[in-house]
């Protein structure tokens, strides 16, 4: 199986149309975007029907195994959009997807288009006879170290040319967002003509729409970098996100890094990483937070969670962002003072 990034995909579809091609990720101008590369593609090789269905519980698969089976000599080329189920597959589909496998042909094209690839689903019958002749297109949102790359590209591509402070600016209001991002660009090249994006006119024209998850905080957290921490809380508490779950997301941290603490003088850290059965992307991460952190440090910031969920449960409506914010300073190495972290 071919593994490609969107930017990549369009160069291969010159080169070579496979049978079947997979588009995995949470973005949704990304899907978009290679969903109509592809099919626009497939259209100059005379592909002319188009069939979209969303699998869900009342899918009929008798017409989608029809579509397949209907290769003859009259029969028009198509191509089959599949779209899989947020909540992913289950045993039913698999049996379903299976029998699909075997029923491709020359004169169909066939799209898959999910949110995530999970690894039960890569291990899946149906999904490996699908890769011995596909291409997988990570369809994920770019990291916040990565996106400036993709909106320069992007810029380019428009026939935009963005100074360094411009581009910063783009990604920090719409982190997250790449379809907003997106059409703030074609809305800055309509008011300016002659393509130059400087930080004023960027500034003029672009409004906050970064989009963040708790998942981004506690990362921002983990790499100690107390300003993107801040800002992600600040947009998180304008969106009303619930505090509760940013607690809870930041409590599985903590309480593993206090553990591979307290195991690190007896056990090398690699081999508590396999036992606590610690993503390999992330490792990188906890080293750095673990070299940054004492255990005098975790025990301050156990006690400060403890005081936040104890006065969550008190009065569910406490303001507790300044709460969570000092509780990000402390995890980042920043000094708090005494009467926060006191027993």
């Amino acid at each position: 199986m071919m593994r490609l990034y969107p930017e990549q995909l369009a160069a291969q579809l010159q080169k070579k149309l496979y049978p079947c091609y997979m588009l995995f990720g949470n973005d949704p101008l990304l899907l978009q975007e290679c969903q109509d590369c592809i099919r626009a593609r497939a259209e100059v090789l005379q592909f002319s029907e188009h069939v979209n269905i969303t699998l869900d519980a009342n899918t009929d698969w008798e017409v989608i195994f029809g579509i397949c089976q209907s290769l003859s000599l009259f029969a028009c080329r198509q191509t089959l959009l599949l779209v899989l189920p947020e909540k992913g597959v289950n045993s039913s589909y698999n049996k379903k997807l299976s029998m699909l496998a075997l029923l491709l042909h020359e004169d169909l094209l066939f799209i898959l288009r999910g949110n995530q690839l999970a690894r039960s689903l890569e291990n899946s019958t149906w999904f490996k006879t699908l890769s011995q002749n596909a291409v997988l297109v990570n369809c994920v949102t770019p990291e916040h170290t990565k996106l400036s790359s993709w909106v320069v590209a992007r810029a380019k591509n428009m026939h935009l040319v963005l100074d360094g402070l411009s581009c910063q600016l783009l990604c920090y209001c719409y982190e997250g967002n790449l379809l907003a991002l997106d059409q703030a660009l074609e809305r800055l090249s309509l008011v300016y003509p002659d393509g130059r994006l400087t930080l004023p006119r960027v500034e003029a024209a672009v409004n906050n729409a970064s989009y963040f998850t708790p998942l981004h905080w506690v990362d921002a957290v983990l790499a100690g970098k107390s300003k993107r921490a801040a800002h992600i809380l600040q947009q998180l508490r304008l969106k009303t996100s619930p505090s509760v779950v940013l607690l809870r997301c930041i409590q599985r941290e903590v309480l593993l890094l206090l553990t591979l603490k307290r195991q690190m003088v007896d056990t090398s850290v690699q081999v508590l990483f396999e036992q606590h059965k610690v993503w390999h992307n992330r490792r990188t991460l906890l080293i750095q937070i673990l070299q940054r952190l004492s255990l005098q440090k975790l025990h301050q910031a156990v006690i400060l969670m403890y005081n936040i969920e104890l006065t969550l449960k008190q009065d569910y409506d406490y303001p507790v962002w300044s709460d969570l914010n000092a509780l990000a300073l402390l995890l980042c190495g920043k000094s708090l003072p005494a009467v926060m972290i006191d027993e």
